[in-house]
C-alpha cells in the first residue's frame, strides 16, 4: 500500500545508514524522496553515495531525487529546500537523521569537535526544520522526525559535547512543536533503544554486529510517527520500542544483526544499561 503516496520528503544524511534505510521504505511507501549528504563520489573509507540510494530507489520504481547537501552550510540548506519546492511543489516530511559522533570528556574535546557535533546535530537541524515550515504551513502540513533522545539526567559524562547537540535537537522538538500546533505540522525526536548498525557506530568502533539491531527498527518506527499509526503526541521524545509497542509490536527479536543475540540496552534513564557502563 502507497502510505505515502504524492508525499514529498526530505531525508538528511541520506547516502548509508540509518538515513538509507529510510528513503528506501520511505520510497517503497509512495514518496518523493529529496536524498541530501555530502557524499556524491565514491570514498574507500565510507561505502555508499547518494546516486547508489537513487538507483536503488528507482530499481524498485520509487521516486528520488539527488540534492548533495553540506549540513553545516545554511546556504546549502535553503538550496536544498528552494530547489525541493521549486521541482517538487512542496515539502510534507523532513528527517533530520544526519549526525556527528564524537564521545569524549570534556578536557579531551577540542573545539573543532564541539563545532562538529553542534553544527550538524543542533545547528543542522533547527536551520533545516526553519527552512521547509513555511511551505509545510501553505501546504496545510507536514511531520518532522529528528533523531534525539529524549530529556534525561546523568547520562552525558564522558559525551558531554555530543549529548549537548542532541538535547538541544530535543528541545528543537518540544518547542518547535509547541509553536506549530496551529499548523498541522507534527514534529518528534526518536531514539534507539540499543545501537543500531550504521557506519558512525561501525567508524567508531562501538561494539560489533551481536552488540546492535539492525536500521529496519528505526525506520518501522519513523514509517509508524509519519504515518500517525503509533498515535504518540507531536513535540514527543520516544524511544523505537516505544513506538513500535504502540502500534502492537511485543517482541523486538527479527531487529537484531545477529540473530539469537540480545543487544545490550542504552537506554539513557537505565543506570544499569550499556550506555552508562560500557560505552
Amino acid at each position: 500500500m502507497a502510505e505515502f503516496s504524492g508525499k514529498v520528503a526530505i531525508v538528511t544524511g541520506a547516502s548509508r545508514g540509518i538515513g538509507k534505510a529510510i528513503s528506501i521504505a520511505l520510497a517503497k511507501q509512495g514518496a518523493h524522496v529529496v536524498l541530501a549528504s555530502k557524499t556524491v563520489a565514491p570514498n574507500p573509507k565510507l561505502p555508499g553515495t547518494l546516486d547508489d540510494v537513487r538507483q536503488e530507489i528507482e530499481s524498485f520504481g520509487g521516486k528520488a531525487t539527488v540534492r548533495p547537501t553540506d549540513v553545516r552550510e545554511e546556504s546549502q540548506i535553503e538550496e536544498l529546500v528552494g530547489r525541493t519546492v521549486s521541482e517538487l511543489g512542496g515539502v510534507d516530511f523532513l528527517i533530520n537523521n544526519a549526525g556527528a559522533l564524537f564521545w569524549s570528556p570534556v578536557d579531551m574535546t577540542p573545539a573543532k569537535r564541539f563545532d562538529l557535533v553542534m553544527g550538524v546535530n543542533a545547528r543542522a537541524s533547527f536551520l533545516c526544520a526553519a527552512a521547509v515550515l513555511p511551505f509545510m504551513k501553505k501546504r496545510g502540513g507536514g511531520h518532522i522526525i529528528n533523531m534525539s533522545p529524549p530529556f534525561t539526567a546523568h547520562c552525558t559524562s564522558g559525551k558531554v559535547a555530543y549529548m549537548i547537540s542532541k538535547f538541544g535537537m530535543s528541545m528543537l522538538t518540544e518547542g518547535l512543536a509547541d509553536e506549530v500546533k496551529g499548523d498541522n505540522i507534527k514534529v518528534h525526536s526518536l531514539w534507539p533503544v540499543t545501537m543500531v548498525e550504521s557506519q558512525a557506530v561501525i567508524g567508531n568502533h562501538l561494539g560489533e554486529p551481536s552488540m546492535w539491531r539492525k536500521a529496519d527498527i528505526i525506520v518501522d518506527s519513523t514509517v509508524a510517527l509519519l504515518s500517525g499509526a503509533a498515535k504518540i503526541e507531536s513535540g514527543k521524545c520516544v524511544y523505537d520500542e516505544e513506538v513500535l509497542e504502540a502500534i502492537g509490536v511485543k517482541t523486538f527479536e527479527k531487529y537484531a544483526c545477529i540473530a539469537g543475540t540480545t543487544p545490550p540496552r542504552m537506554r539513557l534513564d537505565d543506570p544499569e544499561a550499556y550506555w552508562h557502563k560500557g560505552a
